[in-house]
């Protein structure tokens, strides 16, 4: 796999805004890590396994994805 050109901390980033938002009206703190415990579990992942994560394909991109929530 080639590595994308977005740093690690990038993708951690916005895969927290992301997971942060996808629990906004459904968090269950007994089932669901806080966005703190949830960030905390992705600095464990290697890029490919943060790639994974996102659940990009070649219909949703990568690029797309940081476009998405890469800035929030």
């Amino acid at each position: 796999m080639t590595l994308p050109n977005y740093s690690k901390e990038q993708l951690i980033d916005a895969l927290v805004a992301e997971y942060e938002w996808l629990c906004h009206d459904d968090f269950d703190p007994d089932v669901d890590p806080t966005p703190e415990e949830y960030r905390e579990n992705m600095t464990k992942l290697s890029m490919d396994e943060l790639i994974e994560e996102t659940s990009t394909d070649q219909i949703y991109s990568l690029n797309e994805f940081m476009r998405a929530w890469g800035n929030k």
